[in-house]
């Protein structure tokens, strides 16, 4: 059976909660490589930032399992409450399938790569910039998350491509589907949307 997800009142202005949340997930933190990203995650949406669903869009056990693993001993990491996001439902069709091409490309290292599958590509039924969705604090982040998590994925982003756009369009690939009206994307007029930073 499975347990509740943590949930919380607010009392500190949201970049303050941020900060104080981060500092206490990182005191008990294992020590494994995807506690900066999750710590990341976690106190973003602690403060109410980001646009993953409660439980970073995992379901209460696999989440409570992700708090267990990555931060033993937490006591009542508490997030905001907030409604199920009203995303597209074409997105949502897809998001089963962006869940398993991350799989696919895991790296096998840590268990915390299958709630990784699940945390990205839920992040892609949002709007924003991947990174902002997730609740990471820079792009750089996610592109070192992408790398050690799903290395041969990532390593096909060799021109640095925006990585919502980049994963959509590894699906669209995948089906062999391309919907690009250019002949490769140097000469897309839509080059500056796809590539480049994001601020």
């Amino acid at each position: 059976m499975s347990r509740s997800l943590p949930q919380v009142s607010l009392t500190l202005p949201a970049t303050d909660l941020r900060q104080d949340a981060y500092e206490r997930l990182m005191r008990y933190r294992r020590g494994l490589p995807n506690d900066e990203p999750l710590t990341q995650m976690l106190a973003t949406q602690v403060s109410g930032g980001g646009a993953l669903p409660s439980g970073l869009g995992l379901e209460p056990e696999p989440f409570n399992a992700l708090l267990a693993r990555h931060f033993p001993g937490l006591p009542g990491l508490r997030t905001v409450p907030r409604p199920l996001p009203n995303w597209d439902p074409r997105l949502l069709e897809e998001l089963g399938e962006l869940v398993q091409l991350l799989s696919l490309h895991r790296a096998g290292q840590d268990a915390s790569e299958e709630w990784l599958s699940v945390i990205v590509a839920t992040g892609c039924m949002a709007n924003n910039h991947l990174w902002e969705d997730l609740g990471l604090w820079s792009r750089r982040d996610l592109s070192e998350l992408m790398a050690r998590n799903f290395p041969t994925l990532a390593a096909r982003n060799d021109r640095d491509m925006k990585w919502k756009k980049f994963l959509y369009k590894q699906l669209c690939e995948q089906e062999g589907v391309y919907l690009c009206r250019a002949p490769s994307c140097a000469v897309c007029r839509d080059y500056a949307i796809c590539f480049g930073p994001e601020d």
